[in-house]
């Protein structure tokens, strides 16, 4: 059995795509959702789901390693962030080589970065006058958005295309492709 984790800090419609992609799936368990915000709607969707959750501050997350012991208290394998804004602790990183993944909303390297995430990313795709976009999963290092890629898929941009639309088009990418290749790296661990 392999067991995953997924960090999210928003709504969670990439949580929510992970987790009922892997619902049927007998060896591949979404264990735990953890957010930085107590408010957020993906904590609903967990206890909707029945997946326990666990809900961190800056000062535990930074400063302690609880969220470790908790991560091996449930034997999680990979950590999957799912709309998670906050810099990835050292402890973490190191305790989980190559085991947490991130989902961006553009073709990396481009509109990666400190401040780059939502509408502000489609935003600057259209600034730019950018002829595609699409999404990046790739490994979580030290910095954002500089892991390496694992997967990209692309979509085009249209003539009257909005930052909405464009978010529209890069979220059906989001659930199509996150979950596949979660699998596909559960597989391989």
């Amino acid at each position: 059995m392999r067991y995953l984790a997924i960090f999210a800090s928003g709504s969670g419609t990439n949580a929510q795509a992970i987790v009922d992609y892997f619902k049927d799936r007998e060896n591949y368990v979404v264990k735990l959702i953890l957010s930085n915000n107590p408010d957020a709607f993906v904590l609903e969707r967990a206890k909707n789901l029945n997946i326990p959750t666990e809900i961190f501050n800056k000062e535990t997350f930074y400063q302690t390693q609880n969220i470790l012991q908790i991560l091996e208290k449930g034997n999680i394998g990979l950590i999957v962030l799912a709309g998670f804004l906050w810099l990835i602790p050292d402890y973490l990183l190191k305790n989980y080589p190559n085991r947490i993944i991130n989902i961006h909303p553009a073709l990396l390297p481009k509109y990666g970065g400190k401040g780059m995430y939502g509408m502000r990313v489609h935003e600057a795709v259209i600034a730019n006058h950018d002829v595609e976009t699409g999404i990046t999963i790739h490994y979580v290092n030290e910095e954002y958005d500089k892991g390496n890629i694992i997967f990209q898929a692309k979509c085009p941009i249209e003539p009257n295309d909005t930052p909405e639309s464009i978010a529209n088009k890069v979220h059906i990418l989001e659930h199509e492709h996150y979950p596949k290749v979660i699998e596909k790296l559960l597989k391989e661990m």
